[in-house]
């Protein structure tokens, strides 16, 4: 009986040890579930694209043979237990390394690839690493202090650096507030991942809506939460080599650091389509870096966002600023600037300061001022779109440049030119002197309309800012229509014989005002009937019911003013829709926000005829519903002549840039053909040169698309006059 009862008591105490065992190894799968759950929430909000957080990444303790290979190369550890690895793990490949925390550690097996060919295995050593979970084929080396709090992805190359840590949870740079266009503050813009220039500047400059302001602001203070965390990720394949002290950053995949200063609290939002490289000498705190962006050369920036295809190089300096797609900035300084797309600067002792600029090219010694020493840096100011600021250019705030202007001299007055595009405005004897218009006859002007698409260095699938690069539009026509009716009235008021007229701060030359009138009106013509030849193009129409109907507006916005979202044109209209919808709570989220901007992206044609149609029912005094096929013949014909007009001034301006005064200092040794010989080396012929050559194509294939257009009418037109006979009959 004794022995039956021992027998029992042993069956009894092995299934308790095995039900205890079973017990255990259930707990562990559970927190080895949670932890990859844990993990997989560090990456989505990182807003990496992870490949190690993945369900089917388990990790297991260390053997007691894997230990003890670790210790005699050198390894340390307080706690052993707390280091875990993937199936498969090798020991011989991490060496003299010392670990605390929870750690989880993949498996190393790849040879990793570095600059001129050399090839090493992937591994740990001469580390310490703390609290982080590392990939598979990771190359870790030379940390001189410590990583610590990092899920590091597949891939990556961390070698000789000071430091890579995350302290206390962490928003990565977003919902940093960066007080652009007013020093002073109160125009301040929570950066955050995924800004737009659009978002930037509604938030900036709506601040008459503060319903709007306090819901956009919302907006980005919620996706900032569900970023911020205590764990930071450095995304599959990165690479950060030779840098010093990282702190608090987000790093994404394929991002390419090396050689930094410092980095703190910022986002490297790169992606595989699209790495961003950071270069020597960079210092960067309170920062977002979007796809495709490049920060190198000892630049420094405090309180930035560096949007997609962005350049920051050569000694930059910036603070407090938004630069947006396709930037560069190089050797100067910038400080509360909004720098709308493909705004550049190239110079070292340029300074933009306390404005809103949007595909502006600042000259050297390019300045404006924003203090008046009363109550403070509280001026700004805005240079609108595709405006060009001479060497040696200054601008005292506040004053508002008008579209597409060229800024020559220094100015001392508060001017504002806004309704009068392409202009130059000249210094002269400390007087502003405006020559409205005369831009729009510049080779300059079309060539950098031109190659604005061409440079668009964003490879990213996703394109974060909606970019219109028209050089005619409703836009910038409304504001040539409002310039016509300005100059024509202050001729009228001042009487013909006066010398100059005085407008907002600048003085017009009586001369300029009239070509400038002139100019202003073939600029009009031309953009209609680019818009009235776009509409009828390949449409064989057989009467003038069919032509009506065409010509019918199929959106009901697009009539009124319109307005510049730093690169997106849109009806006021649509954007008044868009702030009534943010105020009563129908547009809620970011992500909804974004797909507002991209449909009035989307529908710009069909908005952009709405506006070109109203405009043309005012200048025929007849509604589309009366319209004639003797009508478009009269507006076809009006764009042919505007068109050629407008051609042939390019050409004579083009050819300036192959007379005498052109061909100075060549041809250094020799005589007169000498020079012309090095010339046409080094710059060819007028005949020959491309944009000559393209002109000419473009005077031929437009008078031909005119021609066709009248052609067609014509046709319509002799028919309806011979219903109308037989009707009469």
């Amino acid at each position: 009986m004794l022995i039956y009862g021992i027998a029992v008591c042993k069956i009894w105490f092995m299934a308790g040890h095995l039900e205890t065992g079973r017990k255990e190894i259930a707990s562990e799968n559970r927190r080895q579930k949670s932890e990859v759950r844990n993990q997989n929430l560090v990456c989505r909000q990182a807003g990496s694209e992870s490949v190690l957080c993945l369900p089917s990444a388990v990790f297991r303790p260390l053997s007691a043979e894997q230990i003890a290979q670790l210790t005699h190369q050198g390894c340390s550890c307080e706690d052993w237990s707390k280091v875990r690895v993937a199936d498969g793990f090798d020991a011989e490949r991490v060496k003299s390394t010392h670990f605390c925390g929870q750690v989880k550690l993949g498996v190393f097996v790849k040879r990793v690839s570095f600059f001129g060919g050399v090839k090493k295995p992937a591994g740990i050593s001469n580390a310490t690493i703390h609290n982080c979970t590392i990939g598979n084929n990771v190359y870790i080396s030379h940390v001189r202090n410590y990583i610590a709090n990092y899920v590091i992805e597949d891939d990556v190359v961390i070698e000789n650096i000071d430091l890579l840590a995350v302290e206390g949870a962490s928003s990565f740079g977003n919902g940093t507030e960066v007080a652009v266009v007013n020093e002073a503050g109160g125009r301040e813009i929570p950066i955050y991942d995924h800004l737009s220039a659009h978002t930037a500047y509604m938030t900036a400059f709506y601040r008459h809506r503060p319903e709007v302001i306090e819901k956009l602001q919302k907006m980005i203070a919620d996706y900032t939460a569900s970023v911020t965390s205590s764990m930071g990720v450095v995304g599959r394949g990165a690479r950060l080599i030779n840098c010093r002290i990282i702190k608090n950053v987000k790093i994404g995949p394929a991002s390419v650091i090396e050689g930094v200063s410092r980095l703190e609290n910022g986002s490297v939002n790169s992606c595989s389509e699209d790495p961003v490289y950071i270069g020597p000498g960079v210092f960067a705190e309170d920062f977002i870096a979007c796809s495709g962006s490049k920060i190198t050369d000892g630049t420094i920036i405090y309180k930035c966002f560096v949007g997609q295809g962005t350049v920051l190089a050569k000694q930059y300096s910036a603070e407090n600023s938004v630069f947006f797609a396709n930037c560069g900035g190089f050797h100067g300084e910038a400080c509360s600037v909004f720098a709308g797309p493909y705004t550049v600067t190239h110079h070292k002792s340029t300074l933009l300061i306390s404005g809103l600029f949007s595909f502006l090219n600042a000259g050297s010694g390019t300045n404006q001022s924003n203090h008046t020493y009363k109550l403070g840096p509280t001026h700004q100011g805005v240079i609108e779109r595709g405006s060009k600021t001479a060497s040696d250019s200054y601008i005292l705030w506040p004053a508002k440049v008008g579209a597409f202007t060229v800024v020559m001299g220094r100015h001392y007055k508060n001017s504002d030119t806004s309704d009068l595009p392409f202009s130059y405005l000249i210094e002269h004897e400390d007087e502003s002197i405006l020559v409205p218009g005369v831009n729009l006859r510049n080779v300059g002007t079309v060539r950098d309309a031109r190659k604005w698409p061409k440079r668009d260095k964003r490879k990213d699938p996703r394109k974060l800012d909606y970019i219109n690069f028209k050089l005619l539009s409703p836009y910038t026509i409304q504001k040539m229509l409002t310039g016509c009716q300005l100059l024509a009235n202050l001729k009228a008021t001042s009487g013909e014989n006066t010398d100059y007229f005085t407008y907002n701060s600048v003085k017009i030359k009586n001369s300029a005002l009239d070509r400038g009138i002139k100019l202003y009106k073939i600029g009009i013509d031309k953009f209609l009937g680019n818009c009235l030849i776009k509409r009828l193009e390949n449409k064989q129409l057989t009467s003038v019911d069919e032509l009506r109907e065409v010509l019918k507006p199929k959106a009901e916005a697009g009539p009124g003013k319109w307005v510049d979202l730093a690169g997106l044109f849109a009806p006021e209209q649509d954007v008044q829709k868009m702030l009534c919808d943010i105020e009563n709570g129908i547009i809620s989220t970011l992500e909804q926000l974004t797909n507002t901007f991209e449909s009035m992206y989307n529908s710009y044609p069909a908005h952009e005829w709405a506006w070109a149609a109203n405009v043309l029912q005012r200048r025929l005094g007849k509604m589309l519903e009366m319209i004639t096929p003797n009508d478009i013949i009269e507006l076809a014909t009006r764009w042919k002549t505007a068109v050629v007009e407008l051609d042939r001034m390019l050409y004579a301006d083009t050819k300036k840039e192959f007379a005498a005064t052109a061909q100075i200092g060549y041809g250094l040794d020799g005589g007169k053909e000498t020079k012309q010989a090095d010339f046409k080396q080094v710059r060819g012929t007028f005949e020959e040169n491309s944009f000559v050559l393209e002109i000419e194509k473009h005077i031929i294939h437009k008078t031909a698309l005119g021609d066709e257009l009248i052609s067609r009418m014509e046709r319509i037109q002799t028919t309806d006059d011979r219903e109308q006979k037989t009707s009469d009959i």
